[in-house]
């Protein structure tokens, strides 16, 4: 069995052995540490008696000891040695040692190996369940007893700045936290309980934001057009879909696009999730009034050439988001609807009129995110009846599909990252001329797709056949679309 001592890390308690991986079996202690004489001869003086092989190993190797450790940190404890360990007073110490922060330190450093996009700290009768959603799905990766809850919980909000008093009401925050030489933004909700405060993390990295219209999986027939339509002087782009269907990735990478000194761009956001060079960005703030419509009442007299919406979320905010798009800036914006053609609908439903939303639309973007099958564990198999059903094609279709086995690379899950699910509705002469005589979606998405729209559907059966995607994830996410 091969043991680690990682005296580099600060991860890991000092003078500790943590178990690791098997590469083989010598029968005698190997470490893997830096490879540094001061180590060696710290290591062989606290591990007197002992024989003791230095090793080398890959990247690879090292990166699954590390996970491995920070695994294994949390011990298993009883409630008396938690109340011992996790104190109140040490919630400002600066100490990585003490336990409360190393282990909302450790809880960190394992959501980000996973590349989870949220922390769930979930409290209920049996513990306190730490879940993370990574590439869109839930998973348990600590449950800890549930006295370590409040202790855990005021840590959290004492780095957001929020009240550790006040135990009764939601509030929002933020963290900017470092791991290495990345920084990243952490954005805090708690929500009260019957068994504590619920806390979510936002991961926000930095590094993510940078992504070209070109990386996010857009057909290159839809990614053309669309590049050609956020070049337009005025009109309304929208992006709609669900929470977490990567809408504010698409808006950020298309500002990006178009960034330039030539422009002037303003966006209002709640929250602003990441700082863009060269834009104004506005953070809406209830408390003090300053709301989506508010804020924008004030940025069309900053004489903006393209303003950012975060969400449409009420008349007077797509009132004034339209207005501004008809008299000559170029407007983006989100909405939560299932489809492209719905999202028209949705708007009149607010009250806007229809003769509005035929001047001032240029296009409708609907879009979702599908777990990419792992590269590394990718194998070729054919559709399965049930599949071939649920898809609503034949296996002569499809003659043959993709899915992944499960490795270290991705976790034993078989999916490494997303990619993006999109269709384009732009709007035509025709599609004009049935939303100002307010007919049905319906007609409107089958006028679309006469126009050359691909749905939802076709490009997700696209990126199946391609082995981008599996069966089950096209059927996850596009079931009645």
């Amino acid at each position: 069995m091969i043991l680690t001592l990682p005296l580099f890390s600060q991860l890991i308690l000092p003078n500790h052995l943590v178990p690791a991986i098997d590469f083989e079996d010598t029968g005698t202690l190997c470490y893997v540490l830096l490879p540094s004489a001061e180590t060696r001869a710290l290591v062989r003086f606290i591990i007197n008696g002992i024989t003791i092989h230095f090793m080398a190993c890959s990247t690879h190797e090292m990166e699954q000891l590390t996970r491995h450790w920070r695994a294994q940190l949390a011990p298993e404890m009883d409630e008396q040695q938690a109340v011992e360990l996790f104190k109140e007073d040490e919630l400002n110490n600066t100490d990585s040692d003490a336990p409360v922060i190393r282990t909302v330190n450790h809880l960190f450093e394992r959501a980000l190996d996973l590349r989870a996009s949220d922390i769930h700290f979930e409290p209920d009768i049996s513990g306190l369940h730490v879940r993370c959603r990574v590439d869109g799905i839930m998973t348990t990766i600590e449950t800890l007893p549930l006295v370590h809850q409040p202790t855990i919980t005021s840590r959290l909000k004492l780095m957001a700045k929020l009240d550790i008093g006040e135990k009764r009401l939601p509030q929002d925050g933020r963290i900017e936290h470092s791991i290495g030489d990345r920084i990243l933004d952490l954005r805090v909700s708690t929500l009260p309980g019957v068994h504590g405060e619920s806390v979510v993390l936002r991961i926000l990295d930095r590094d993510d934001i940078h992504v070209s219209l070109e990386h996010l999986g857009m057909p290159a027939k839809l990614l053309s057009t669309y590049q050609q339509l956020i070049t337009q002087a005025n009109g309304m782009i929208l992006v709609t879909g669900p929470t977490g269907s990567g809408k504010t990735t698409t808006l950020y990478a298309s500002l990006e696009k178009i960034n330039s000194r030539k422009q002037k761009i303003i966006t209002v956001e709640d929250p602003v999730e990441y700082q863009l060079d060269g834009v104004t960005q506005i953070q809406t703030n209830a408390k003090i009034g300053l709301s989506f419509s508010s804020g924008l009442r004030s940025i069309v007299r900053q004489d903006p050439d393209i303003i950012m919406i975060g969400e449409i979320r009420d008349t007077e905010t797509a009132a004034i988001a339209i207005e501004s798009a008809l008299t000559g800036h170029l407007i983006f914006s989100t909405l939560h609807t299932n489809n492209a053609s719905g999202t028209i609908a949705r708007l009149q439903d607010m009250g806007v009129e229809p003769y509005l939303l035929s001047s001032s639309l240029l296009a409708i973007q609907a879009q979702r995110l599908v777990r990419k099958i792992c590269s590394h564990c990718r194998y070729e198999t054919t559709l399965t009846d049930i599949e071939a059903k649920l898809l609503d094609i034949s296996q002569h279709d499809m003659p043959k599909v993709y899915h992944g086995r499960g490795c270290t690379h991705c976790g034993e899950t078989g999916y490494q990252g997303r990619v993006g699910l999109y269709e384009l509705l732009v709007i035509t002469d025709e599609i004009r001329d049935l939303i100002g005589r307010g007919v049905d979606t319906n007609k409107i998405q089958q006028q679309a797709v006469r126009d050359g729209m691909q749905t939802l559907r076709l490009d997700a059966l696209e990126k199946l056949a391609q082995g981008i995607t599996s069966p089950e994830e096209v059927v996850r996410v596009t079931s009645n679309k």
